[in-house]
């Protein structure tokens, strides 16, 4: 994979908890047609960029204050497709954090990477349990 594009890959997936953090529009990240499968967490999959921000406005409050992201590990797929996994860290208000897995598909656009399709799975127990 070219250095240019995996750090470009990197920098995306890692302004996501910035914006968020932020209350900024997230549809720079993603393709028209995300699919941001929340499904472990119990959303379901969410189509589009103005129905994640919609989602994540009536979370509201219930909102994570830091989303940080770690341990991104890429691997080609096709000429314009990487696959993405990473590691989430959400801080609530309270001080309570959780951990997620992100299992991305970034696809290279005419405006340059997006991620297309994003799987968040819960980690709830110890070794992969």
């Amino acid at each position: 994979m070219d250095p240019a594009d995996r750090i470009a890959i990197t920098d995306l997936i890692s302004l996501h908890g910035h914006l968020v953090d932020a209350g900024e529009p997230t549809d720079t990240l993603f393709t028209p047609d995300i699919e941001y499968d929340v499904t472990d967490l119990g959303g379901g999959v969410i189509v589009g960029p103005a129905a994640l921000q919609e989602a994540a406005e009536a979370l509201g409050d219930n909102n994570p204050v830091g989303h940080h992201v770690t341990n991104i590990v890429l691997t080609e797929a096709g000429p314009d497709e990487v696959t993405a996994r990473s590691k989430g860290l959400g801080v609530m208000s309270d001080g309570a954090c959780g951990s997620v897995t992100y299992n991305d598909l970034i696809v290279r656009t005419d405006d340059g990477w997006r991620i297309h399709r994003r799987t968040v799975l819960a980690r709830r127990r110890p070794l992969g349990r």
